[in-house]
């Protein structure tokens, strides 16, 4: 089973705004603004409607970072890593 670190809370990213250069946060997985049932959807699934082609091969997670100060959006993606729950 892979696992993203930044849904999981083992890793963190700062990032900044290539437009403001304000701080931008983590919003979470881009899947999950698609609509109100997405969050609750099978992950691999899904991953085939996120925008990247492979992102289910080769294991990425997509996350929405947003910045607060000039509402500059970018999407990020994150290399899950192999894990055991």
């Amino acid at each position: 089973m892979y696992l993203c670190p930044l849904c999981n809370g083992m890793k963190t990213i700062e990032k900044t705004c290539p437009s403001c250069q304000g701080q931008m946060s983590d919003q979470g997985r881009v899947i999950d603004f698609f609509d109100d049932y997405s969050p609750y959807m099978e992950d691999e699934g899904m991953k085939w409607l996120d925008g990247v082609a492979d992102s289910a091969r080769r294991h990425l997670c997509i996350h929405l970072f947003h910045c607060p100060q000039c509402d500059y959006d970018i999407q990020i993606a994150i290399q899950e890593r192999k894990g055991k729950w």
